[in-house]
């Protein structure tokens, strides 16, 4: 299997719009950021997306995306949802809904912003909306989707919780703090880690830099790629600081690993 990088960029992403700091000055390919989302893709053509980011549609194209099977929500926070109106284009050409998981509290709200989806007016007269099949799951039992076992696990991102996954050697732990003693327990094993690594500064809700290299050292996978990064991290500076087997993501960065 492989996981893409859509976007590793925080909630505003990068560059910031009316910002003249040098990281959003630079052009540099890899400073540009888009909101954080990815994509996981099976030998057998399944594709599983991993949040629908207020910049979905931009990822989508770009990295002509065909086919979604299937939608993991990591929380409900608005970088990581708003994309969920373009998902529409994968019911059109799949001819039906496309499944989305998530915690009681994440699905909740996502139905809440989007009720014209799960709540259709019967007099609306516009043009279709998305089809989406909400499943709930707990962050604590694995599931299965497509045939793939995900097993989730609980991160703390201030005052929320969000939801983590694995499937295979790879984990997924965007928006954090803080991971659980059994969050660390889920993820004995893993390879490929992508990991939330806001900035330098502190942050009531994010790793910093220095604090996700500590929590990639306890986990000791091969390979730690940092996401939900700021204008503050210029992709060539901070990548001739980190120790070994971390990495900064980048959009479009693909890695493969085992199921």
């Amino acid at each position: 299997m492989q996981i893409m990088i859509l976007g590793c960029g925080t909630s505003t992403g990068v560059p910031v719009p009316a910002c003249i700091c040098s990281v959003c000055r630079s052009g540099k390919e890899k400073n540009i950021r888009t909101r954080t989302s990815a994509l996981i893709s099976a030998e057998n053509g399944t594709q599983i997306l991993i949040d629908t980011s207020s910049d979905f549609r931009q990822q989508a194209l770009r990295r002509a995306i065909q086919r979604i099977d299937a939608v993991l929500y990591t929380h409900y926070h608005a970088d990581h949802i708003l994309g969920l109106e373009d998902l529409r284009g994968y019911n059109f050409a799949q001819q039906g809904p496309i499944p989305a998981y998530g915690t009681q509290n994440t699905i909740s709200e996502i139905r809440r912003c989007f009720n014209y989806v799960f709540e259709p007016n019967p007099n609306y007269d516009g043009g279709g909306v998305p089809q989406i099949e909400t499943h709930l799951i707990d962050d604590t039992t694995p599931f299965e989707v497509k045939g793939f076992l995900v097993r989730p696990f609980q991160l703390q991102h201030g005052l929320t919780v969000v939801t983590g996954y694995r499937i295979g050697e790879m984990a997924y732990a965007t928006d954090c703090k803080i991971l659980p003693e059994a969050t660390y327990e889920t993820l004995t094993g893993v390879r490929v880690l992508v990991l939330d690594g806001l900035r330098y500064e502190p942050h009531k809700a994010h790793l910093t830099i220095p604090e996700a290299c500590a929590v990639a050292q306890r986990i000791s996978a091969e390979r730690t790629f940092l996401t939900h990064m700021t204008h503050s991290i210029d992709y060539d500076d901070v990548s001739a600081k980190l120790p070994a087997g971390v990495e900064l993501a980048y959009d479009g960065l693909v890695v493969d690993f085992k199921y």
